[in-house]
């Protein structure tokens, strides 16, 4: 009569050998690139916007643009002089919105810049060596 550490021995599952493969990259597809790299541009753009309302919204809570006021009053002599008249968050958010548009054009017009130079570097290369493992 068998134990019962020996019967879950012979039914425990045979360890499977990895096996690994490699592959040539050796074309990119060009829509998909851009349009992989303009939702990369829109995710990074609302990012930035998000960012520049935190950071204007931590430093007007925390008192900054009040003593920057007195400092540059002080400096350019001219009491009326403020801060945040000057970069008011409907003007920083707007800022950022515009600059964030740019990034998304910029983006996805270098992510397409970049598949057609890798489609003619691939050709003369002969592509992107890549190695898989199935584990």
């Amino acid at each position: 009569m068998s134990s019962v550490a020996e019967k879950l021995q012979r039914k425990a599952p045979k360890k499977t050998t990895t096996k690994q493969v490699r592959l040539k990259l050796v074309y990119l597809d060009f829509w998909s690139v851009v349009k992989l790299s303009f939702l990369t541009a829109i995710c990074l753009g609302i990012v930035q916007v998000v960012v520049a309302i935190l950071v204007w919204t931590v430093l007007n809570s925390t008192g900054i643009f009040g003593e920057l006021d007195a400092l540059f009053r002080e400096v350019l002599n001219d009491e009326t002089f403020s801060v945040t008249s000057e970069f008011s968050l409907v003007t920083v958010a707007s800022f950022a919105l515009i600059v964030a548009a740019l990034n998304v054009v910029i983006g996805t017009a270098l992510g397409a810049i970049f598949a057609v130079l890798y489609n003619l570097a691939a050709r003369i290369t002969g592509g992107l060596l890549v190695g898989f493992q199935n584990n």
